[in-house]
């Protein structure tokens, strides 16, 4: 048994995956082993990695299954204590794993420890220090386009970004796994929702670095099929994480969220694609898992409450030093 399995979901990323391998191959820490999940690619780079490193354990799916399941898959293969899940499009420290591995040790309430990602193309700018969670049902990543120096400090965070996180295997019994209806998108907000809902700390480790080169599987930060996605995966995030006083608390500033979101779209003409995703959420809520609230879940629900009208401040707060 290995105390880390780094899970690595693969589609089509030949012109980027020998980068990401290389770098986990020539990490400080030996107690390791790699699992590539492979979402059927066409591009080659299954055939790549079987040909060229043999020492990784290579899992080929029949068709592409999307995120969730591809990671789902690679944490049940995994024979480890923790699973550090990565995306493909990345580059790591040659510390990376030791220094998530040393955090996650230090506290046995901590669910999962984010890294600090870095923009692969200018590395004096923050990709992601931690992701937060806002009343107005909007995710976003904590630090995004801020310079590097700013985010130098460790801190609780709402969740972790699963392109590059470890997360105490064990306590998936507990929390579960990913959610596999989001397909892609928003399922490590909810992953990490859930485990705060249970009282689990989420940090964000900055001595842990990943450079990401961003949404390399999806083409673009804005297409057809990512805005669908993410307007569904909201819709989910919200009905199965919020129990009953604190969607009605909400009600106002989810309805003023959902409003900005979509005139936003509407004017990059991707209004459509927004709301075919909201519609699609709606009718298939019905195969959602609620989480079932007890006394002290609802406690925990009220800290988040607090923690996430900070986190709307903290986001205009951002949005606006990005945009000054």
């Amino acid at each position: 048994m290995k105390k880390v399995a780094v899970v690595i979901p693969n589609y089509n990323g030949m012109k980027f995956v020998k980068t990401c391998l290389d770098s986990v191959e020539e990490q400080n820490y030996d107690d390791l082993e790699i699992i590539v999940v492979d979402n059927y690619s066409t591009d080659g780079s299954y055939e790549f990695i079987k040909e060229n490193y043999p020492d990784v354990i290579l899992k080929r799916m029949d068709k592409n299954y999307g995120f969730s399941i591809a990671v789902n898959t690679g944490i049940k293969m995994a024979d480890s204590e923790y699973v550090l899940l990565l995306n493909n499009d990345t580059e790591v420290d040659e510390n990376f794993v030791s220094e998530l591995v040393s955090k996650i040790d230090s506290d046995k309430s901590i669910f999962s420890c984010s890294a600090k990602m870095i923009n692969y193309y200018d590395r004096e700018i923050m990709d992601d220090a931690g992701d937060l969670y806002t009343i107005l049902g909007w995710a976003f990543q904590r630090g995004i386009g801020r310079s590097i120096e700013e985010y130098c400090y460790e801190k609780d965070v709402f969740a972790s970004c699963a392109g590059a996180a470890i997360y105490r295997k064990e306590l998936f019994d507990k929390v579960g796994l990913f959610d596999e209806m989001h397909f892609a998108y928003l399922e490590d907000i909810d992953v990490g929702y859930r485990a705060r809902i249970l009282g689990y700390r989420n940090v964000y480790h900055p001595r842990a670095k990943v450079y990401h080169m961003g949404s390399a599987t999806s083409g673009s930060k804005y297409n057809s099929f990512k805005v669908k996605l993410s307007a569904r995966n909201n819709i989910y995030l919200v009905y199965k994480n919020t129990p009953a006083w604190q969607a009605i608390l909400n009600f106002p500033f989810l309805c003023l969220g959902f409003g900005v979101k979509y005139s936003f779209f509407k004017k990059i003409g991707f209004d459509k694609d927004y709301v075919d995703g909201l519609k699609e959420a709606f009718k298939t809520l019905y195969k959602c898992k609620r989480v079932k609230f007890d006394s002290e879940k609802h406690k925990n629900c009220l800290r988040l409450e607090i923690e996430m009208i900070m986190a709307t401040f903290q986001y205009a707060v951002d949005y606006m030093k990005r945009h000054i």
